[in-house]
Parts: C-alpha cells; structure tokens; sequence
C-alpha cells in the first residue's frame, strides 16, 4: 500500500498518469463525506484547546486562528465555536503582523506553535474522532491524498504545512509527525 500527497490543483489525468490505479482521495474543505472530515476546518467539537485545560474547540483550525496573536489583536476564543467551517480565519491584512500562538501564559513563534499546539490537535482528532476513516483508508490500497498544500515538513516555515500530510504519516504508521 502506497500513500501520497499531491496538490488538489492537478487535474484528474495528471493523478492518473503518476499515480496509476491509485484512488484519490480530496481531504480538504472542499472535498466530498466523508474525506472532508479529514480538514482541520470540519467542526468534530469538543477539541482540547493546548495550554488552556477545559477549554475545547469545534475544530482544529479553530484552535490555530484563536490562538494566534497578531500586533493588534490578541487571541480570539470566538474562533473555538464556530461550526460552519467559514469565518474561521484571522489574516494580516486585518490584524497586522503575527507575532505567534499564544501557548498557556507565553507567546511561542510558529515553528514550536506548530508543534505544540497544531500537531498535538490535529493528532488529538485522529485519534479520538476519524479512527473508522483512518481504517478505511489502511483498507483501499494505493490512495492520493488531495491538499492545498503538499509541505510535510513541519521545520518548513515557508509553506503552509500539509494537513494531508499528517493524514498520510497517520495512516502509515500511526503517527501525524514529530
């Protein structure tokens, strides 16, 4: 069994030409149930919040963008609630400059906030909310899985990591990076 991680922006024949007999499989936002359960967007409640005990979120992106400190603006729990995976996202053209996730009491820069707070989080939803889709996809055989984004690499700050990629790592061997 093979798993792989491509953009969603290639087309259908181009998956096909590189990846023959592979099933494609999009976990993004935009992807079709029961794989858009997979996005760190889809609203599985009860998320533990990393450096906040008790406190929960609907979703793993709410997590991020909540704890996100900006020049402007500190955290912002209203991004815990929401539920209709849009409007979750707080952006630099709005707030100004990120200066990191706030983790507990202290202000960590992107690299460690990935590692600490969004690993662990998404890792907590595999875990406790997508075992029968993680079971599903040990089952199928050769898979492509569709992201936005294909950077595995949780030290390459330069690119959006790839929630695909934490899918991929889980499904191999029971871990979503380190």
């Amino acid at each position: 069994m093979g798993i792989w991680v491509a953009s969603r922006r290639r087309g259908a024949k181009s998956l096909a030409e590189e990846f023959p007999g592979a099933v494609v499989v999009d976990v993004t936002s935009r992807g079709p149930e029961p794989w858009v359960r997979f996005s760190p967007f889809w609203p599985h409640g009860d998320v533990p919040v990393p450096g906040m005990p008790g406190v929960v979120s609907a979703s793993v992106e709410g997590v991020w963008q909540g704890l996100k400190v900006f020049e402007g603006e500190d955290v912002d729990p209203s991004r815990f609630r929401v539920t209709s995976m849009k409007g979750i996202k707080r952006t630099v053209r709005k707030h100004g400059p990120v200066l990191g996730h706030r983790l507990g009491d202290e202000l960590v820069p992107y690299e460690r906030a990935r590692r600490e707070i969004y690993l662990p989080t998404y890792r907590w939803v595999l875990a406790n909310r997508l075992g029968d889709l993680v079971e599903r996809l040990r089952g199928t055989g050769d898979v492509v899985l569709l992201d936005y984004t294909v950077n595995g690499d949780v030290a390459d700050v330069r690119t959006p990591l790839s929630h695909a990629a934490l899918v991929r790592a889980w499904v191999s061997s029971g871990d979503a990076c380190r």
